[in-house]
C-alpha cells in the first residue's frame, strides 16, 4: 500500500489525484496559478476537498478561468454565479474574485508575469515544511500582507500558505509519504 500525507481522504479519487500528481508540484505556468488562486480564495472557511470536488463547475461557470472575461464580469454575471448551485456562492467570494483577478493582472504588468512576482518570494526555491506542522510561515505572512496591501480580498496567511503549498513552493508532504 502506497502511504501519503494523512490529510488525504482515501475514499475521493479526485482527492487522492490531486495529492499524488498536483499538490506541491512547482507550477508557472500563469493560467494555472491564476486558476488556483481563486480556487483558493473560495476555501475561506471551507475545506479544499470541498473546492477541489465543485472544481470541475467553476471551470465552467468561470469561463474555464479566462481572467481576461472575469475581470469584466459585471452584476449579471454575478447574477448567474449566484445561481450556479455546482459551485460555492458567497457573493462576497464572488465579488472577490472579479477584483483579485484586476489586481493578478496589474502584478502581471508590474513584474512581466505572477510568476516571477510569486516566485520571487522564495528566491524561486522550493521550500519543505512538514504539512501537519504550519498553517502559515513567515513567507505566507509576507506574500498575504503585499497581496492584501494591492487590494486582494481573500488571501489571508492560512489561505496563501496553502496556495503557497498548492503550487510548489511549499513542499508540505510528510516524511514517510511516497511524494516526498
Amino acid at each position: 500500500m502506497v502511504s501519503r500525507c494523512p490529510w488525504v481522504n482515501l475514499k475521493n479519487e479526485k482527492y487522492i489525484a490531486y495529492h499524488d500528481r498536483e499538490w506541491c508540484v512547482p507550477k508557472h505556468d500563469d493560467h494555472e496559478l491564476y486558476e488556483l488562486l481563486i480556487l483558493e480564495s473560495f476555501q475561506a472557511g471551507l475545506s479544499w476537498e470541498c473546492v477541489l470536488n465543485k472544481r470541475e463547475f467553476f471551470r465552467r461557470a468561470y469561463d474555464n478561468f479566462d481572467i481576461d472575461k472575469i475581470e469584466n464580469y459585471t452584476d449579471i454575471d454575478i447574477a448567474r454565479l449566484m445561481s450556479n448551485s455546482g459551485i460555492i456562492r458567497n457573493k462576497l467570494k464572488i465579488q472577490a474574485s472579479i477584483t483579485n483577478s484586476r489586481i493578478f493582472k496589474e502584478i502581471q504588468q508590474e513584474f512581466g508575469s505572477f510568476d516571477k512576482y510569486i516566485w520571487g518570494f522564495s528566491d524561486n526555491k522550493i521550500i519543505r515544511e512538514d504539512c501537519t506542522k504550519y498553517t502559515h510561515s513567515e513567507l505566507s505572512d509576507k506574500v498575504s500582507k503585499d497581496l492584501r496591501r494591492r487590494g486582494m480580498k481573500y488571501v489571508g496567511t492560512t489561505i496563501i500558505y496553502s496556495y503557497l503549498q498548492a503550487i510548489g513552493i511549499i513542499n508540505g508532504h510528510t516524511e514517510g509519504c511516497f511524494c516526498s
